[in-house]
């Protein structure tokens, strides 16, 4: 880790707890846009569900984000990095193999819950104009914001980001003093701080439970604040969530404390079609500029999602769940990268979730579903980070039992969503579950099938091969990329590739071997001299946020191997030699493919079909390593899996 990343995880300044509003409340931050609301819906007013509900919301806020996520999960970073893949990298040390399985669930319920925020957030925010234009459409609006707001990520959010503080500011400010205002008009809501009201709305009242549903929408936010803990460090998001969590709850009491005062009357009868009580606690002089300031904080909600997807699926590729996309790096800071194929992805994503649910308190049935069985997977994580931790037993059964009854219990109350929208987030799960379990099984396949020999027995033969004059020479320097993790060792086809395809004669070979580590941020290599002269490989060693840029990787190597006289790079063609001229560079990839001649089995034959036909869709192997396509040659070779070991074939006369 970088000096100045790791100052950002040990110190807690001003910048960075301004930083932390910025980026990381987003997404929980405009929750008070649609929770009350969804709580009501289209009922009448009624004090016992108002104080139950708002009880509720009190108190998921402080046993779901405050102690779960704040407190106990911040605790889990990985090199201060924080999101269900960092974890999964940390109790991948375990070695229990099933553990991949809650990781990947978790990381595609996330990546769907990017997908639903944007749109009703934005939605939410912009609805508001209903106030002053009950009839406008606000369809064409949202896709609009939407648009441009996927559409400036390709320039990094470096200046958009010096605006999100200050408007994230200005935005809890507003929560919390419209919330006050009403309060003071209404104290008495206050009481709604004792549980026994949360308690007696889910035993006693008929909808008691399934307002469960409603309440869980005040927490979704609170998986991509442990996703975004790298931006911002630990100690910064703390201290900050103390401002952003009083806000909010005075927020939602404020508007409590406003219901309280209607009741008997319905959401419809007090504000017409856009019945929200967040705008309707606003003085009518106030609403355009809440207005403003809603949707300007929606934006920033959907831009901190749409970062963390982007972080999401690079940590995925790292991990080998996901197929190599390109990467660009739109700014000098660490961590920021965009991937316009996810991107735009998205972005189809979010305008598909706008035209089918049209309406944000639609949208609202489709939200949560998905982010539950997230967090449900971080809990089965948590859980095994504190067992390696060491964490005493009698700490540890009660909180994870706790936490997983309180998930379980909002997936049970949100499950009646299913039918009325909460299919379209599990469908896109479904599908991101299905491309990251096929992609880890094919390469584990792949892996398996793929026949590894000691290079010593080869070192002999690539000495008399580079000195063989009678074979033409094929480059100066050829470098082979190898997924061999030991030093002494090499995949047979590479060496089927020098002696046998075509005999390759070069001066020096090497071998590269990228090597990707369980925590974030490292760039480490290793040289290691087989044969002086003749024989290299070189092991990098990167974080799983580092970007794969071997090209330039390869070239720093070379140049400090140069600078220590470990080797002699110049041409030995004799003319080229004389003037001190450089030798020519080859890198050699190989491609694999499906043998007709594999047997098999019915889930292999679905895994490797579909496989192939992603790969087809994926960026290439040396644009994914970075590596010049002048200077690339691909073979291929194809891959037997379970082959025929006797044909029985009859030799006749």
């Amino acid at each position: 880790m970088s000096a100045s990343h790791k100052d950002l995880h040990t110190k807690l300044t001003l910048g960075g707890l301004l930083v932390s509003l910025g980026i990381i409340y987003g997404d929980i931050g405009t929750s008070p846009l649609y929770v009350m609301r969804a709580i009501l819906g289209d009922h009448i007013i009624n004090a016992e569900v108002v104080l139950g509900g708002i009880s509720a919301v009190f108190w998921t806020l402080t046993l779901q984000t405050t102690i779960k996520y704040v407190i106990i999960t911040l605790s889990a970073d990985n090199h201060g990095e924080g999101g269900i893949f960092a974890l999964y990298a940390l109790v991948k040390k375990t070695k229990i193999q099933w553990l991949i399985v809650p990781a990947i669930i978790g990381g595609s319920a996330l990546l769907a819950d990017g997908i639903i925020t944007p749109p009703i957030s934005v939605s939410s925010a912009v609805e508001g104009m209903r106030i002053f234009y009950p009839e406008i459409n606000t369809i064409p609006i949202v896709i609009g914001i939407l648009f441009i707001l996927f559409t400036i990520q390709q320039f990094g959010t470096k200046l958009v980001g010096r605006f999100f503080a200050p408007m994230m500011l200005i935005w809890f400010s507003m929560l919390g003093i419209l919330g006050l205002i009403q309060i003071t008009k209404h104290p008495e809501v206050f009481k709604a701080l004792n549980p026994y009201y949360a308690y007696h709305l889910l035993s006693i009242h008929p909808e008691g439970f399934f307002v469960l549903g409603a309440v869980f929408l005040c927490t979704t936010g609170a998986e991509a604040l442990y996703s975004d803990m790298g931006h911002c460090g630990r100690k910064n998001i703390r201290i900050s969530w103390i401002f952003v969590k009083s806000t909010l709850v005075l927020n939602y009491f404020g508007q409590a404390a406003y219901l309280i005062h209607h009741e008997g009357e319905t959401l419809l009868s007090l504000g017409g079609k856009n019945g929200n009580p967040f705008y309707l606690i606003m003085a009518d002089w106030f609403q355009p500029i809440g207005i403003v300031i809603a949707t300007s904080a929606a934006v920033i909600a959907s831009q901190a999602l749409i970062s963390g997807s982007f972080t999401l699926i690079n940590e995925a590729m790292r991990l080998n769940f996901w197929p190599k996309v390109k990467i660009k790096y739109p700014t000098e800071l660490k961590g920021q990268l965009y991937i316009p194929s996810i991107n735009w992805l998205l972005f189809l994503g979010c305008v598909g979730i706008v035209l089918h649910f049209e309406e944000s308190s639609n949208m609202e049935h489709a939200y949560g579903l998905a982010i539950v069985l997230c967090m449900i997977m971080t809990t089965i994580l948590l859980n095994f980070y504190l067992i390696m931790k060491r964490v005493k037993l009698y700490f540890m059964i009660p909180t994870i039992t706790v936490y997983l009854i309180i998930e379980f219990s909002f997936l049970f109350a949100i499950l009646p969503k299913f039918i009325d929208g909460g299919y379209v987030t599990l469908f896109i799960a479904i599908i991101l579950i299905s491309i990251m379990t096929i992609w880890y099984l094919a390469k584990k396949i792949n892996k398996s099938y793929t026949k590894i020999v000691k290079i010593e027995d080869y070192k002999k033969v690539l000495v008399e091969l580079s000195a063989d004059l009678s074979i033409p020479k094929y480059a100066t320097h050829l470098v082979y990329m190898t997924n061999a993790g030991r030093t002494d060792e090499i995949e047979e086809k590479v060496m089927y590739s020098i002696l046998q395809k075509r005999p390759k004669r070069a001066d020096i070979y090497w071998f590269v071997h990228v090597n990707i580590l369980t925590e974030p941020y490292k760039t480490e290599y290793k040289v290691t001299e087989m044969v002086k002269d003749d024989l290299y490989r070189v092991d990098f060693n990167l974080g799983f946020r580092e970007p794969t840029k071997i090209n330039l990787m390869f070239k720093e190597v070379i140049k400090d191997m140069v600078q220590k006289g470990e080797v002699d790079i110049t041409s030995r063609y004799e003319s080229l030699n004389k003037n001190n001229i450089i030798g020519d560079f080859k890198f050699v990839l190989s491609e694999k493919f499906l043998s007709n001649d594999s047997d098999l089995l019915w889930h292999e034959k679905i895994i490797m079909n579909s496989y192939f036909f992603i790969k087809k869709l994926s960026l290439s192997e040396e644009r994914a390593f970075g590596l010049d396509s002048s200077s690339v040659k691909i073979e291929k070779f194809p891959m037997v899996l379970h082959a025929p070991e006797n044909i029985g074939l009859t030799r006749v006369k």
